[in-house]
């Protein structure tokens, strides 16, 4: 367990400071308006506490006393639970579980996009540019649809795919020419007291929150 007295009092966050993983707790967190200690993780070199608690190393690892929990679909959907309003789930199973697969379809088809951007090689990134524009363009028709992410409230959905949206001015992506609804729905969120919260001071760099 870990070693500080402190973590193991309060709801303790292991975060690195730009990752679209980290950001989608931090925002459910500050969506929730929850108070929690945030340790920055540098993902290379883990501090020994996370080394300890987590065996997979891995950034968000969310601690509450005697509870580690990893991977950024499991801390969202506890803290949903955990911290219950607002709710960012809908009540009925069918929506449900079609933001459910709407979230995990972001994390296998539209996070490796950022992550080879971010970390790859130049042939990699310019890859990794031109699929994630595919996906911006295929996903236009959803948000012309609802005010969120396939739903008419904020859901778990839009913390998952508010901070990829963030970064696209950084990671040299534009939006399609028809994408005026998702540049409608971006700043939509990024007008959220919440999403302003959600911010480390190097993702606040990325874009710029609007007026």
């Amino acid at each position: 367990m870990a070693s500080s007295p402190r973590m193991r009092n309060a709801l303790t966050l292991f975060s690195s400071n730009d990752c679209v993983l980290c950001h989608r707790v931090r925002l459910v967190l500050a969506s929730k308006g929850v108070t929690y200690d945030l340790i920055s993780v540098d993902p290379q070199n883990p501090p020994e506490d996370l080394i300890d608690l987590n065996p997979y190393h891995s950034v968000p690892t969310l601690v509450e006393r005697d509870l580690v929990l990893y991977a950024a679909s499991v801390v969202s959907e506890y803290l949903d639970e955990r911290y219950p309003h607002p709710p960012l789930m809908p009540v009925d199973p069918l929506s449900r579980a079609r933001l459910r697969l709407a979230t995990l379809r972001l994390e296998h088809d539209w996070v490796p996009q950022v992550q080879a951007i971010q970390m790859g090689t130049k042939a990699q990134a310019d890859a990794a540019r031109k699929r994630l524009k595919e996906l911006l363009t295929a996903s236009v028709p959803l948000f012309n649809a609802f005010k969120f992410f396939l739903n008419n409230e904020m859901s778990l959905a839009d913390c998952a795919m508010a901070p990829i949206i963030w970064r696209l001015p950084s990671l040299g992506v534009a939006l399609p020419k028809d994408g005026k609804s998702l540049e409608d729905y971006g700043s939509r969120i990024f007008r959220n007291p919440g999403f302003a919260r959600s911010l480390t001071e190097q993702e606040r760099r990325l874009n710029e929150l609007p007026v």
